[in-house]
């Protein structure tokens, strides 16, 4: 036991000693490199988000490019274009001055497609309606009553609207919307204006 005592008295002082040597790394940190010489001039804009961008202040467009949308099946290019024209007007955005430049520039593509529809309607087995009521022969209210799923063919008038930024022609701004038609022309000049109406319905956006 007394041999054991001796041992960690001797042994204590040496690890205590270690402990409070000194430490033989050292820490060292490279010097940062050189600024370029135009930084103190130039800002760096990708450090920053970007600002978010004034709708309100757009007042003027042109078509892209300098081109007009063409039309569709059943619906003219100029159609189109005095449609559109008409909705971008109503949203305070007027055709810019020849040699004046644009806020915005502007592209459309409308499409018609035929689409299958389906709808529901009730059926009597055992009879018809007749006044609304379902009539059997033997009193109303009677005989049992299935689904009739008939199926329709309907004619759709599909746009889209860009709106372009008028110096890098990078997209602000997209709207989509369709519309039911007929195969009339009048009818889908009216689709034509209903479809625009809803695709910019979200603009200027909030």
């Amino acid at each position: 036991m007394f041999a054991r005592t001796v041992c960690i008295a001797w042994i204590t002082p040496l690890l205590l000693a270690g402990c409070q040597s000194e430490n033989p790394y050292t820490a060292v940190s490279m010097p940062l490199p050189p600024a370029p010489p135009q930084a103190a001039t130039t800002l760096d804009r990708s450090a920053y988000p970007a600002a978010e961008r004034d709708f309100a202040a757009y007042r003027t467009w042109r078509w892209r490019a300098d081109r007009q949308p063409a039309g569709a099946a059943g619906i003219s290019g100029e159609a189109l274009q005095e449609a559109l024209s008409g909705a971008l007007d109503q949203r305070g955005l007027r055709p810019a001055q020849p040699g004046s430049q644009a806020d915005l520039r502007v592209d459309a593509q409308v499409r018609i497609e035929r689409r299958l529809r389906q709808e529901r309607e009730p059926f009597d087995s055992y009879g018809s309606y007749y006044g609304g009521r379902r009539y059997s022969g033997a009193g109303y209210g009677l005989g049992a009553s299935t689904p009739l799923i008939r199926t329709y063919e309907e004619e759709v008038v599909v746009v889209r609207i860009e709106l372009l930024d008028p110096i890098d022609g990078q997209p602000l701004w997209r709207g989509h919307a369709e519309a039911r038609a007929a195969d009339s022309p009048a009818e889908r000049a009216k689709a034509l204006r209903a479809a625009l109406q809803k695709a910019l319905a979200n603009y200027p956006p909030h």
